[in-house]
This record gives structure tokens, sequence and C-alpha cells, in this order.
């Protein structure tokens, strides 16, 4: 497929965007509308937006190229996929009506008047450390893709295309925020979904199968295992771990993250915010098998044709843009670019916002909306791109995939931080932390956690740490939270 193609669909994707901004945000653009959306957002569109927000394009081409990984994964990220159902399940029942009761836009206000004011800072701290370099990581694999694929036939650096992606984000959220997101992402979320059942059509026709003969053909090969109890020492894709890990990372790493939650917070009461993330979590089940059987009818095709790729994420985008034709190879760019800027449009937001309440102090200001706050927002949104553009470059100088990777997992590993001073929060109201304790323990906790996955092996008699890891992150931060804490004093009344 012609570079030129792929860059006039990309451009015409964009503009679309950019006309959804200029509708939903002519009318008003001040703080509120682009924190919270006025609190007015229909359950039903933020539901539906969030499954372009919670895969990202990292999702999008990783998830079919693990199917058929040398490591055997086959079907088992679905193992993980059902414990953040239940994860889900628990943001809905526990932590939603705790956000709405204190009528929260920045989610990490809570740990103030539970933990104190060192706590509170330390838990916005990390979620803008984590959500950075997270979100830097995704859009930095993808530019990759684009960059491959496109922007090296002009002869375009990989610093320019970096600066076009992070403009066109900016040119699209700078005003309306979430108010603009909340349709932005349904829209792109309704690309992705149309690209993986489309993939799997135009990768079925090409191979000659029915819908029939393709399930058949998935349930025989080698590639559909899902459940894998064997060997729960040494196993990483065992069911406990799996199911265990995909709990406590969706509590920690949603539940827990104002990207995610700033979303459920739009809505107009805790009802519809809970209609819309039991909605959310059904479609998220129900698409993730998709992608896996897109894994699947992949590898198939790549046996039957010969093809190999030097790396997983590879298969997909070959075969998409290599072998199946020009209206496969449009879809396929439209899911992924719709995959990635859901996650970054949304991340940009959510870490303006953050930014603007936890650290300088939006919510407790008299005229939020006055037009000195609006340009203060303006200018951390910009500084936020910036930082973002700044990170992604820093991956690309190193050129290592495996220290990017283990850059990645460590920022990963901040959110076990956040479970454990939430869970004392939520478990341990009879007790007071030594408060500027706090960010040593939120440190030391995932430095130690990163120690034992690297060790794990040889300290525990051959057992291997994975997504489970988050759990033994959080109780580490709560045990230090335990330790260096005190009981209440009781107010007697007289």
């Amino acid at each position: 497929m012609a570079p030129g193609t792929l860059l006039l669909f990309i451009a015409g994707y964009f503009l679309v965007l950019i006309l959804i901004s200029y509708f939903t945000s002519r009318n008003t653009s001040d703080n509120d509308t682009f924190f919270v959306a006025n609190r007015n957002s229909k359950w039903y569109l933020v539901a539906f937006g969030m499954i372009g927000t919670a895969l990202s394009g990292v999702t999008f081409i990783s998830v079919p190229g693990k199917v058929g990984a040398p490591t055997g994964d086959q079907f088992a990220y679905f193992q993980f996929v059902l414990g953040n159902a239940a994860g889900f399940l628990i943001i809905a029942g526990v932590l939603l009506p705790l956000y709405y009761r204190m009528q929260l836009t920045s989610i990490y206000s809570y740990i103030e008047s539970a933990l104190g004011r060192w706590s509170y800072k330390t838990a916005a701290t990390i979620f803008l450390i984590s959500r950075t370099i997270g979100s830097s990581f995704r859009l930095y694999l993808v530019v990759i893709v684009l960059q491959k694929f496109i922007f090296d036939s002009y002869g375009i650096p990989f610093w320019a295309t970096v600066l076009i992606c992070l403009l066109l984000i900016w040119s699209y959220t700078f005003k309306g925020g979430l108010k603009t997101i909340i349709i932005t992402d349904s829209l792109q979320t309704l690309f992705l979904v149309s690209s993986v059942f489309l993939s799997i059509y135009f990768i079925c026709r090409s191979m000659h199968f029915n819908v029939a003969e393709a399930t058949e053909a998935i349930k025989n090969s080698s590639y559909s295992k899902i459940f894998f109890f064997n060997n729960f020492v040494s196993n990483k894709l065992h069911f406990s771990k799996q199911f265990i890990g995909g709990l406590f990372i969706t509590v920690a790493m949603t539940g827990l993250d104002q990207d995610l939650m700033q979303k459920n917070l739009s809505c107009k009461n805790i009802g519809e915010a809970q209609k819309n993330m039991l909605s959310f979590t059904a479609v998220f089940v129900i698409i993730n098998i998709f992608f896996l059987s897109v894994g699947a009818l992949l590898y198939l095709y790549a046996a039957q044709k010969g093809i190999q790729v030097e790396k997983t994420d590879y298969l997909y985008p070959t075969i998409a843009l290599k072998y199946l034709g020009l209206l496969p190879a449009i879809v396929f760019m439209l899911g992924l670019t719709a995959a990635t800027f859901a996650t970054t449009d949304s991340a940009l937001t959510a870490l303006t916002t953050s930014f603007c309440v936890d650290f300088l102090n939006f919510n407790k200001q008299q005229d939020i909306n006055s037009r000195t706050m609006v340009r203060t927002r303006h200018y951390v949104h910009i500084s936020f791109s910036g930082l973002m553009f700044l990170t992604i470059l820093f991956f690309n100088s190193v050129n290592n995939d495996a220290v990017v990777s283990a850059i990645f997992t460590m920022a990963s590993f901040t959110y076990g931080p956040l479970l454990g001073l939430y869970g004392f929060g939520l478990l341990m109201s009879n007790r007071q932390v030594s408060d500027k304790l706090v960010p040593f323990i939120c440190i030391l906790s995932p430095a130690i956690c990163y120690y034992l996955k690297l060790n794990s092996a040889e300290l525990f008699n051959g057992y291997v740490f994975d997504n489970e890891l988050i759990l033994i992150n959080g109780f580490i931060t709560f045990a230090g939270l335990l330790l260096t804490s005190k009981a209440k004093s009781r107010v007697v009344a007289l």
C-alpha cells in the first residue's frame, strides 16, 4: 500500500477529530468543561469511549502478536482479562461510590483527607510520572510503525513524526478537554471495534473461510488454549497469577488512575457511572476475545503464506499493510490510529487535570473558570505535551528494546503503592500515618518488587512472579504505612 494513501487517510481522520473539537467546545471552553465535562456526560457514550482508552495501540498490535509467541502464550491473556472484569466490578461497587460521595475532580484528593498532605502529593506524583512514561511508551511503539510504513518514505525524521502526532492530539483537546474526548473517544472506539471485526473478515476471505470454518480452525489450532493450571511455581501463565494480577492491576491502574476515572466522574450521578462501568466491562471482555481470534487467524495465515517477521508485534501490521490489499490496510491503520490516540488524548487531559487540581489547587480557588485560570490550564496542557515529546525522543535515543521495556515496567510498578495508600485509607481509618515518611515508603516498595521480579526464581525456589506482583507491591506499601503509623487519639466529649 502506497505511503501517500495512508498519509492522506490519517490527515482526513484528524480533520474529523478537529471538527468534532470545534463543535463541542465553541460555546464553552472553561475549566469545568475541560476537567469533568460539566458532570453531564451520557453514561453510554462514556462506556463505549472507554474501550478505546483501555485498549491502546499496544494492545491492538501486541495481543494478537502474543498468541503465537515462542513463550507459548496462546489465549492465556484471556485469563488476565477475566481478572480485569473482576477488578472493574470492585471499582463500580467500592471506589466509584467513594469518589461521587466526595464530589472529586481529582481522585487523589481523597488521599489528602484520609492520610495527609504528603501522602496526597505522593499519590498525585506517582500518577503524573507513571502516566507520562506509560502513555509516551505506548505512543512511541505506534510511532515506530507509522515511521516504518509511512514517514520514512518521505524522509521525515522520527522527531518530526512524534511532533506531528502530539500537535494533532493537542489541537483537538486543548479547548474542550474531557467534553471533546467523550465524543472523539466514542468515535475512535467505533473505528477500533470495526477494525477488529473487519480484519477478521478480510483474513477469513483471503483464506476462504466462512464464520463456522474460521471458528473451527481457531479451535483446532495450536493457539487456542485459554487456561493454564500447570507448574504454579515456574509458569508465568498460570491461571491464578494471571487472574489475581489482572484483578489488582485493574483496581490500581484503572480505579486509582485519574485518566480512566475522570470519564466516570463526568456522569450525572453514581447510578449512571456504575451503569457505564458494568456495560464497559461486558464489551471489554467480548472485544478481547476477538483480538485473540485475530491473532490466531494471523498466525494461520502467516503459516499458509510462509510469512516470517522478526518480532511478534510486526505480524499484524506486516500482513495488514502488505498482503491483504488496500481496504484491509486502511482498516488496520484506522484501528491502530484510533487505539493509539484515544489513549494518548485521554492521558494528556488527565495529566493536565491532575496537575492543575493536585498541585496548583484549582479546586480550592473561588473562580476556577476565570480567564487567568483557563490560561494557566492551557500552559500546563502545552507543558505536558512537550514532556511527552521529550520522553519519546529519549526512548528512541536509547535504542534498546530491553531498556525501554524496563523503564515502562518500572513505571507500572509505581501503581502498587497507590493500591497500598488507598487500601490503608479505606481499611485503617483509626490509624494516622507518619505523613512525611510516605514518599520514602512509596519509593522503597516498587524498588523491592523490581528486585523480586528479577531474582524471584533464585530467592523462592524457582517461583516466577508475573502480574500478581502488584499485590505484593501494594502489601509492602500497606505494611510500611502500618508499621510507621499510630492510633488516632480519641476526642472524649465532656
